[in-house]
C-alpha cells in the first residue's frame, strides 16, 4: 500500500517538478491544473515532464518540452540487470565509451563496473545525470573522449536498476534550467519510495553455452507510522555476475580477424589481424657494435635483431632449444605472424568483467504540523570488478636495458661470476669477453594483467518543503561522494632491471619467447593502485506558484532558485607513476620519470570549483479556450533563465524559450530554443604535462618503403605502426563550449477514435544542436600525417620530437628523395577550444495503450532517432591535410580524425529505434522489448582509396512471461518471471576489433536466460 495514496497521485498530476520527484509529497492546497493526461508510455503526460522539463510545479509549461519515459513495464521488458543495459535501449544514448574493461591493461582508462552516459552522441559530460530529481556525482576516473581530452561521466551502473519507479529522458538542452552538463539534456532516474510493507525476489541467470551465470538479490520494505505522517522506506539491490572471456565464446578467442572479412574486398588486409605486434617474441637492440658470429651478422647496423621460433625462415643462429635469433625487427605478417600475441586464446581474457554490486536506499519523510515537511535520503553503491587482460607490454618512451651480466643474454658476458664458462653466450662473436648490454624495444609478458577495482558512491540528502503564502517551497542539502581504487599487476623498471642483471639461472630470461615461470616473475612485479575521488557539495532553494497572477489568458506561474555547489576531483596516481617513484637506468644512465614499466608517466591532479547559480521561469499562457480563437485552443509560452558565477573562470547566462500551441484538442505543436554551456571538467584545466601512448603510424616510415619498393602501398603498410607518446599539457585559458539548441515538433492524440480502441499518441520532433568551443587536441595521429607531408616537402613538424636516425635508418632512406627520419620520442600537444559542430535529426514516438478487453490489456510504445546531420567543422590545420589529401599529396588511405562527416561514423548510426509490448491477462503477463541500430562505417579499416568498413545493422529482440500468484497462503503475493535477452542468440555486427565487435555500440552477450522469483508482503 502506498503512503496517502489518493493524495499523491493528485499531486503528480499537479506536476511536483523537479523539486519533488519520487518524494511522495504532501497534498497541494492549489488545485492541480487541468491538463490532458496521456496513456502512461507516451512521451507528453505532465507527470512524467514536469520532473525534467519545469520547475514550476502544477505548471501546464512542461508539456511543450519533448521527454522520452520508460515506465517500470518497460524496464522490466528490457531485460536490463545494470543501467548500461537499460540506457542502451533508449535510442538516443550514443556510444558507450567508458566500459569495464576498457583500456586493456592501462590504468590509464576509466574501468570496472563503469558504463558512460551520452545523449545524443555529443560526448560524456554533456548529459546530466540526476537522482530524484537532483544532481549525482560524477565518477572520479577520466579518461580521453574522441577529440582526445580527458573527460568525467555520470556511472550508469551506479543506477539501481530494479529499484527504478520511471526513467524521465529530458531530449532538449537544458542549462538554463539545470545548468552546466544538461547541454544535450537530462536523464532523471525517479526511485520507488513510500512504501507500507514490502517485496523480496531472487533473480538466477545464463548466458547460453558460455560460463556466464549471475545472480540477484532485490528487497524492498516501508513503514508508515500510526498517523501517516512519517515514512521510511529501505531498498537492497546485489547482484553477482562472473562477466564474459575471451574462451567463452568461437568467435572471441582469437584476435587475428581474417575468418571474419573473408569474401569481402576486405580480405586478406593487414588491419585485419589484430593480434598485438607486441609480444613475447621481442625485438631488440644491442648497444654496442654489429654483432657477428663466425662471419654472419646477427643484427643490423644500427643493432637490431629479433628472437622466434627456429621453424620459422631467416634463423641467423640458434640460442636455445627451438630458439633463434634473426638479424632486424620481426615480420609480423604472412609466415611470420605467428610471432604476434594472442593470449586471448591462451587465458580467459576479460570482455566483461566479473562484478558484484551492492546498492542500499533509504528514505525517509515527516510531516510536521506547521505544514513544513521534512525528506531525506541516503545512498550507498559499492562495487567489486575483476578482469584478466592482456600482459604489460613495452611503450617507446620507457625503454629497459638488459645487461650484460643476464645469465640469458646470448651477446652477455663470457665467463659467470664464479668463473665458469657462461652456458648461455654464443661462442664465436666479434665482441669482447665483457659481453655487451641489449636493449628490449618491443615485448610482452608472458602473464596475463589481473586487475581489481573498487568503486563506492555515496549520497546523503535532507531537506524541508512546504506551501506558504501561496507558494510551494523547497530547500536541500546534498553531499555524494564516489571513490575508486583500480589495483593492478604491474612491473617495477628498477625491479625489473635487477631481475635482467642476475647472473643466475633466476634471472628473467626475455629472449625465451615467453618461457618464465610465475616464481620469476614475481621478482618485479608489484600491485600498482590509482585511487580517484569526486566529491560534489549541494544547497538549493527553490519557491515556485503556478498562479503568480493572471492575465487575459490564465493564470502566469513562476519558479525561482537559488543553487551553490562545490566540486572537488582527485587523482591519486600509483607512487611508480606520478614521479614519486622514479627510474635511472643502471646501464646508461638515463633517467626517467615513471617506474611503472609500460605507463606513460602521469601527475597526480586535484582540482576544486564552487558555482553560485541563480535561476528563474515563467509559465505564461497566451491564449486560453475561453478566447475562442479559430485554430489555437491554447498557446503557451515558457521562458527561463540561469545564470551562474564560477570561482575559475567567471559568470555565464544562457537563455531558454519554449511555446506549445495547440491547434485543437488532441493536437499540440511545440518548440524550443535555449542556449547552453558546459564548462572544462576539472582535469581539463589543472592538469600540467600528461603523458599518453598510442598505437600510431609513423607514415613517413611507410612512404620511405613505398618509393624503395619495400612495401606495395601506403595502405598496407606493416611494421610502422608502434606506440607512440603524446605529452598533452591543460590549460587554465579554456574557455565553457557553448551551444545553441532549437527543436520543433508535434504531438498528436487523436480524440475522434473511441476508447473502447484504446488510446493512441504520437509524436516527431526535429531537433538541433550547433556548439562551439569543443575542446580537443590536433593529436599525435595528425601531427605525424602532418610530419609525413612537411617531410615530403624537405620540412618537418617540430611538434613531433625524433632520436636521431639510425645507421638502418639512414640506409632504408637512401635514394628515397626523403631525409632520414629517427624514432618518434614524442608529440607535443596542448587542450585548447576547437571549431564548432552541428547535430541535427529527428525523434520519433507512438505508443497505444489498449483498454481492459476480454482478452486481457496491451500496451505498445515504439521509439527512435534519424541522424540527418552530425558535422565537425575543421580548425585550419586540419582542413589544411584534408586538402593536402585531395591535391594526391597525402594518400588517400589514410584517416585524419577531428572533423568533418560524423553521420553513420565512428559510433554514430543514422537510425535507432526501439520498442516495447506488453499483454497483461488476469495474473499473467508478457513482455517483449527489441531495439535496432542501422549500420556505419569504422574508419580504422580501410581499402587502398579510403574506403572504410561497414559494421552492419542489427535488431536485438528480448521477452518475458510473468505468472502472479493470487492465492491464500504462503502463494500469496508470489510472482514467477521467465526471460531470455538476444533471443535470436545473435553475435554482435563484425568489427575492426580484437574482439570482433563494436563494445561502444554493441554487446558481445550470447542468448541469456533467467528466472525470476519474487514475492510481496
Amino acid at each position: 500500500m502506498t503512503l496517502r495514496a489518493a493524495r499523491p497521485l493528485l499531486a503528480s498530476l499537479g506536476g511536483l517538478g523537479g523539486l519533488a520527484v519520487a518524494t511522495a509529497a504532501q497534498p497541494q492546497p492549489v488545485a492541480p491544473a487541468e491538463v490532458d493526461v496521456a496513456p502512461a508510455a507516451g512521451v507528453s503526460t505532465l507527470d512524467q515532464v514536469t520532473v525534467v522539463g519545469s520547475q514550476i510545479k502544477g505548471s501546464k509549461s512542461a508539456a511543450i518540452l519533448p521527454v522520452a519515459t520508460l515506465q517500470t513495464e518497460q524496464i522490466e521488458a528490457t531485460g536490463a540487470v545494470s543501467g548500461d543495459d537499460l540506457y542502451r535501449s533508449i535510442p538516443q544514448m550514443g556510444d558507450v565509451s567508458f566500459s569495464g574493461t576498457n583500456g586493456g591493461n592501462s590504468s590509464n582508462y576509466a574501468r570496472g563496473d563503469i558504463a558512460s552516459v551520452n545523449l545524443r552522441g555529443l560526448g560524456v559530460g554533456n548529459t546530466l545525470l540526476l537522482i530524484n530529481g537532483r544532481r549525482s556525482v560524477v565518477h572520479p576516473m577520466s579518461q580521453a573522449d574522441g577529440n582526445l581530452v580527458p573527460v568525467l561521466t555520470y556511472n550508469a551502473n551506479a543506477v539501481p536498476v530494479s529499484n527504478l519507479r520511471r526513467v524521465e529522458v529530458l531530449l532538449d538542452g537544458a542549462a538554463a534550467i539545470y545548468g552546466t552538463d544538461a547541454v544535450a539534456g537530462v536523464v532523471n532516474n525517479v526511485l520507488r519510495d513510500d512504501m507500507d510493507g514490502g517485496t523480496i525476489s531472487v533473480q538466477k541467470g545464463f548466458g547460453e553455452g558460455t560460463d556466464l551465470r549471475d545472480i540477484g538479490i532485490n528487497g524492498m520494505w516501508g513503514k508508515n507510522s500510526e498517523d501517516l505522517r512519517s515514512n521510511i522506506t529501505v531498498a537492497f539491490n546485489y547482484y553477482n555476475t562472473t562477466g564474459l572471456n575471451s574462451l567463452d565464446q568461437d568467435w572471441t578467442r582469437n584476435g587475428d580477424r581474417a575468418t571474419d572479412f573473408l569474401g569481402t574486398p576486405f580480405e586478406g588486409l593487414p588491419g585485419t589481424d589484430n593480434r598485438n605486434t607486441n609480444s613475447p617474441w621481442g625485438n631488440f637492440t644491442v648497444n654496442g657494435p654489429r654483432v657477428s658470429r663466425n662471419g654472419t651478422w646477427l643484427t643490423t647496423a644500427a643493432g637490431a635483431f629479433h628472437v622466434q621460433p627456429t621453424s620459422n625462415s631467416g634463423c641467423a643462429t640458434t640460442i636455445a632449444d627451438g630458439i633463434c635469433v634473426q638479424s632486424g625487427s620481426k615480420a609480423t605478417s604472412g609466415a611470420d605472424a605467428n610471432l604476434r600475441d594472442n593470449q586471448q586464446g591462451q587465458y580467459p581474457l576479460s570482455i566483461t568483467p566479473d562484478v558484484r554490486r551492492l546498492n542500499l536506499f533509504v528514505t525517509g519523510k515527516h510531516d510536521f504540523d506547521n505544514g513544513i515537511s521534512f525528506f531525506s535520503e541516503a545512498g550507498l553503491y559499492d562495487s567489486r570488478a575483476y578482469s584478466l587482460q592482456n600482459g604489460v607490454n613495452t611503450i617507446t618512451a620507457l625503454p629497459m636495458t638488459v645487461a650484460a651480466s643476464n645469465y640469458w643474454n646470448p651477446f652477455g658476458a663470457m665467463y659467470l661470476p664464479d668463473g665458469s664458462l657462461n652456458p648461455n653466450r654464443l661462442q664465436g662473436l666479434n665482441i669482447g669477453p665483457n659481453g655487451v648490454p641489449v636493449t628490449i624495444t618491443s615485448y610482452r609478458f608472458e602473464r596475463p594483467t589481473r586487475i581489481e577495482v573498487n568503486n563506492t558512491q555515496v549520497r546523503a540528502l535532507a531537506g524541508l518543503r512546504g506551501y506558504h503564502y501561496g507558494f510551494d517551497w523547497e530547500t536541500a542539502a546534498l553531499y555524494s561522494t564516489a571513490k575508486v581504487v583500480d589495483t593492478q599487476d604491474a612491473v617495477s623498471m628498477s625491479l625489473f632491471q635487477q631481475a635482467l642483471a642476475n647472473p643466475t639461472a633466476s634471472a628473467y630470461n626475455p629472449f625465451c619467447g615467453g618461457c618464465n615461470d610465475w616464481d620469476t616473475l614475481d621478482q618485479f612485479f608489484y600491485k600498482a593502485k590509482r585511487q580517484s575521488e569526486t566529491e560534489l557539495f549541494l544547497w538549493d532553494f527553490k519557491v515556485s506558484r503556478a498562479d503568480l497572477f493572471s492575465t487575459w489568458a490564465g493564470k502566469v506561474g513562476m519558479a525561482a532558485g537559488v543553487e551553490a555547489r562545490h566540486e572537488t576531483q582527485r587523482d591519486d596516481r600509483d607512487a611508480r607513476v606520478d614521479g614519486s617513484v622514479t627510474f635511472t637506468d643502471a646501464i646508461t644512465g638515463l633517467a626517467y620519470p615513471s617506474d611503472m614499466y609500460g605507463v606513460s608517466p602521469t601527475p597526480d591532479t586535484y582540482g576544486s570549483r564552487s558555482v553560485m547559480g541563480l535561476f528563474a521561469e515563467l509559465s505564461v499562457p497566451l491564449v486560453s479556450p475561453e478566447m475562442g480563437i479559430p485554430l489555437v485552443k491554447s498557446l503557451d509560452l515558457q521562458v527561463a533563465g540561469r545564470a551562474e558565477r564560477y570561482n575559475d573562470f567567471g559568470n555565464v547566462a544562457k537563455p531558454k524559450l519554449a511555446l506549445g500551441w495547440q491547434i485543437f484538442d488532441g493536437l499540440t505543436l511545440r518548440s524550443s530554443w535555449a542556449q547552453g554551456f558546459r564548462a572544462p571538467n576539472l582535469e581539463q584545466v589543472n592538469a600540467t604535462v600528461v603523458s599518453r601512448s598510442n598505437n600510431r603510424t609513423d607514415y613517413i616510415q611507410c612512404e620511405a618503403d613505398v618509393r624503395t619498393g619495400a612495401q606495395a602501398s601506403i595502405a598496407g603498410c606493416g611494421g610502422y605502426t608502434y606506440s607512440t607518446t603524446a605529452r598533452r599539457s591543460g590549460n587554465p585559458d579554456l574557455k565553457p563550449e557553448t551551444s545553441t539548441n532549437t527543436s520543433a515538433g508535434l504531438v498528436f492524440q487523436p480524440r475522434f477514435i473511441p476508447e473502447d480502441f484504446g488510446r493512441f499518441s504520437f509524436a516527431v520532433d526535429y531537433y538541433k544542436y550547433e556548439q562551439e568551443g569543443i575542446i580537443g587536441l590536433f593529436g599525435e595521429g595528425n601531427a605525424l600525417i602532418l610530419d609525413y607531408l612537411l617531410r615530403q616537402q624537405g620540412g618537418s613538424n617540430s611538434a613531433v620530437v625524433r632520436a636521431d636516425p639510425t645507421a638502418d635508418e639512414i640506409a632504408r632512406f637512401a635514394g628515397t628523395g626523403l631525409d632520414p627520419a629517427g624514432k618518434v620520442l614524442y608529440v607535443t600537444d596542448q587542450y585548447v577550444n576547437l571549431q564548432p559542430q552541428t547535430l541535427r535529426g529527428v525523434d520519433y514516438n507512438f505508443s497505444w495503450n489498449s483498454p481492459e478487453t476480454a482478452i486481457g490489456r496491451f500496451d505498445v510504445s515504439v521509439t527512435g532517432t534519424h541522424l540527418i546531420e552530425f558535422y565537425r567543422q575543421r580548425s585550419p590545420a586540419l582542413q589544411a591535410l584534408e586538402d593536402a589529401k585531395a591535391q594526391g599529396l597525402v594518400d588517400p588511405s589514410i584517416r585524419i580524425t577531428g572533423g568533418g562527416d560524423l553521420i553513420g561514423n565512428g559510433g554514430n548510426p543514422e537510425w535507432k529505434w526501439s520498442g516495447t509490448l506488453t499483454w497483461r491477462y488476469q495474473q499473467l503477463s508478457v513482455g517483449a522489448n527489441a531495439r535496432y541500430a542501422s549500420s556505419y562505417v569504422e574508419n580504422g579499416l580501410t581499402l587502398a582509396d579510403g574506403t572504410p568498413w561497414t559494421v552492419k545493422s542489427q535488431t536485438l529482440a528480448n521477452a518475458f512471461i510473468k505468472y502472479d500468484f493470487q492465492r491464500e497462503g504462503w502463494l500469496n503475493g508470489v510472482a514467477l518471471k521467465v526471460g531470455a535477452n538476444n533471443l535470436a542468440n545473435k553475435r554482435p555486427p563484425v568489427s575492426d576489433d580484437v574482439f570482433g565487435y563494436p563494445s561502444g555500440v554493441y554487446q558481445a552477450n550470447p542468448r541469456y536466460w533467467y528466472v525470476n522469483v519474487s514475492k510481496a508482503f
